[in-house]
Order: C-alpha cells, then structure tokens, then sequence
C-alpha cells in the first residue's frame, strides 16, 4: 500500500491547508459519506502528528501518512491523491497494487 500525490494535489496542499515544510498531514477514515470502498466512510485529510503510522509518502518535506487504525479502510489499496480542477478539490482514486 502506498500514497501517491499529483503536483496540483501538493499546490491545492499549499494553498488551501497553508502545509509547509516540516507539516505532517494525515488521510484518516471518517463515518458519513461514500467512497468506492466502504459505503458510509468517506476519506479524510487534516494536519495531525503521527503515532503509529503504517504508510507514509514525502514530497517538498512535507510528510503525508495513514495511521495503522485507519488501515482497513485502504484495504490492499494504494491511494492516489489528485485535484479535480472543475470543483477545486482534492480527489481520490483507490487502485490495488
């Protein structure tokens, strides 16, 4: 399992969630919502500091990870971080290594 992050994702980073050098940001599972894998979770993204990361991915120094709790969530899946330019948000598309 891995994380992947286009450079328009990594702008939209720096741009609306101000991430700098040094900042760690978090894709955790949250109830509410749909994804293609889990009906009634959705994926989430917030600055947060890494406890027991179990994937992590850095880019322009700033550490992107999944917590080992929110593993099950990803199930085998690597997760591919990208910028839907029509809505100005991220978007995410879940592939299996």
């Amino acid at each position: 399992m891995k994380i992947l992050i286009s450079t328009e994702a990594m702008n939209w980073f720096h741009t609306e969630m101000e991430a700098v050098k040094g900042d760690t940001i978090r894709f955790f599972a949250r109830y509410g919502g749909s994804s293609p894998l889990h009906e009634g979770f959705s994926l989430g993204v917030t600055k947060d500091i890494p406890f027991e990361p179990t994937v992590t991915y850095k880019k322009d120094d700033i550490l992107f990870f999944i917590e080992e709790t929110d593993e099950w969530y990803f199930d085998g899946h690597d997760l591919y971080v990208e910028l839907d330019s029509t809505r100005d948000e991220l978007s995410y598309a879940y592939k299996k290594a």
